[in-house]
């Protein structure tokens, strides 16, 4: 069981991300440095920042559900701070298109997320695909997709068996208390 995904920080993720770029960005580029930034917490502090699902394609990981909301939109009648905040893709790119709140994202988070830009932001989308593809963690799917897991993540990490087995742990617990206490 996963923790539930969280909207809310993966919007405000991809308009830190944005800002850093200048308010726009090709959206491939955008799900590789947003996949770079969850991997990266998952392996530093053993839990992502937007608790999406990941998984391989052929371009490399992607973050499933922030994927959906670019290429097929949020449903309509919904509410959706994704929406209120990130253009639809036009030319392969998203915009901000209004100035999203960061109040979900922890400072380390925003760091984090300055960090990944500064180490990976001048890279083009096809640069970032071709880094994705050597993360341990990527299976050619072909034309399909295949599920990444936390703990292959985390072993790819450096994390232990057993410490990649008690974060996935943790964060099975952290699933159950949203279901039991939403």
């Amino acid at each position: 069981m996963r923790p539930r995904f969280r909207e809310d920080k993966a919007t405000q993720a991809a308009a830190v991300l944005l800002r850093e770029q200048g308010g726009k960005m090709n959206y491939m580029k955008l799900l590789k440095l947003l996949y770079l930034a969850d991997r990266e917490a998952l392996v530093r502090w053993g839990r992502p920042i937007t608790y999406d699902a990941y998984v391989s394609m052929r371009n490399g990981p992607v973050l499933s559900r922030t994927y959906e909301m670019i290429s097929e939109g949020v449903p309509p009648g919904r509410a959706s701070l994704w929406r209120d905040c990130i253009s639809q893709p036009a030319d392969y790119s998203v915009s901000l298109i209004a100035e999203c709140p960061t109040d979900q994202l922890s400072t380390a988070e925003e760091d984090l997320l300055a960090e990944v830009y500064r180490e990976y932001g001048h890279l083009n989308r096809w640069q970032l695909v071709d880094l994705c593809h050597t993360l341990p963690e990527w299976t050619d799917p072909g034309d399909s997709a295949i599920p990444i897991d936390y703990e292959a993540i985390l072993r790819a990490g450096g994390k232990s068996e057993a410490e990649a087995a008690e974060i996935v742990r943790e964060l099975e617990a952290v699933a159950v208390a949203d279901i039991l206490f939403k």
